[in-house]
C-alpha cells in the first residue's frame, strides 16, 4: 500500500510527534512492508531512501513510534524484535521455525471464541497476541 508522505506526516502529528524526514521514511517503509522487518532491515531500507539515517536514529524513531501507538513491536524467541504498523484488527502470527518467515493469521472465528471465553470468565480483553511456532509438513 502506498500513501502520500503528507498522510504519514499527519499521522505523526496526530500522534503528538514532530513529522521529521526520518520518522516519515520509517513509517512509510513499515506501511509498505509485507514482512515484519527488524531494526537492521529497516535501517538498510531507510538508507536507500535517505542516506542521512543512522542506526541510532532508527532505534530512537522506532521507540517513539511504538510509544505513540503507531507501530507494534513483535518479540519472537531468540530473534531480534520485529515491527509492524499497529493493526486495525487484532491478528496472530505464525513463525516458520526453519525459514524465519512471519505470517499474519486473522480469523473472525478465533477472535469471537477468544472474546466469549474471556467474557465468560468476567474479563475484558485489552490486548492480545498469539505466536505460533511451526514447521511445514513434508510433501
Amino acid at each position: 500500500m502506498c500513501a502520500d508522505t503528507t498522510d504519514f506526516a499527519q499521522a505523526l502529528r496526530d500522534a503528538g510527534l514532530r513529522a521529521t524526514q526520518q520518522r516519515t521514511v520509517l513509517l512509510s517503509i513499515l506501511m509498505e512492508s509485507v514482512d515484519h522487518p527488524n531494526a537492521d532491515e529497516l535501517y538498510a531500507r531507510a538508507k536507500t531512501i535517505d542516506d542521512s539515517v543512522s542506526l541510532a536514529t532508527v532505534y530512537r524513531t522506532l521507540s517513539a513510534l511504538e510509544e505513540a501507538g503507531l507501530i507494534r513491536r513483535l518479540n519472537f524467541e531468540n530473534e531480534p524484535a520485529r515491527f509492524e504498523i499497529t493493526p486495525v484488527a487484532e491478528h496472530d502470527h505464525l513463525v516458520d521455525i526453519d525459514s524465519g518467515e512471519v505470517i499474519e493469521l486473522s480469523s473472525d472465528e478465533i477472535t469471537r471464541l477468544r472474546q466469549e471465553l474471556v467474557e465468560g470468565m468476567g474479563y475484558e480483553i485489552l490486548s492480545q497476541h498469539t505466536l505460533i511456532r511451526a514447521r511445514k509438513k513434508p510433501g
